[in-house]
């Protein structure tokens, strides 16, 4: 099982937006950025998925899992997308900040390309943040 992270803004699309959705989950859209969009094409069913809020918060706020691999997205065919369902909200949410004065994770993706809006977890990152959220 590979691990992810997304991104989104919280005022388009927000963690109890993505809640809401249910069991079943629902569609991730409009990723256009090239590299974002061959992560996408990576994810496989059952791979967990860190939902982070951009804008002022800068923080990981919950767990996603995929459900659904990559098709075309229903805003622009054009482009992927997958189906992400809700798992669990962290008991307490990592901040940018806390990424970046780690020492674990300041070398990271999310540390090195906080705009990439897709992107790859290494375990090491996977875990380090799960014990930093408490969760």
């Amino acid at each position: 099982m590979a691990h992810w992270l997304v991104k989104t803004e919280p005022e388009s699309w927000s963690w109890d937006d993505q809640m809401k959705q249910g069991a079943k989950g629902g569609e991730w859209t409009g990723v256009r950025n090239p590299q974002a969009n061959r992560h996408m094409r990576e994810m496989r069913k059952g791979d967990r998925v860190f939902f982070y809020h951009t804008g002022k918060e800068k923080q990981v706020v919950g767990i996603a899992e995929v459900v659904g691999e990559a098709h075309p997205d229903s805003t622009d065919a054009a482009y992927p997308a997958v189906d992400l369902r809700a798992v669990e909200a962290l008991k307490r949410p990592v901040t940018l900040a806390e990424v970046k004065a780690d020492a674990l994770l300041k070398d990271g993706t999310l540390a090195r390309a906080p705009r990439l809006s897709v992107q790859p977890v290494t375990d090491a990152e996977w875990q380090r943040i799960m014990e930093l959220s408490k969760t």
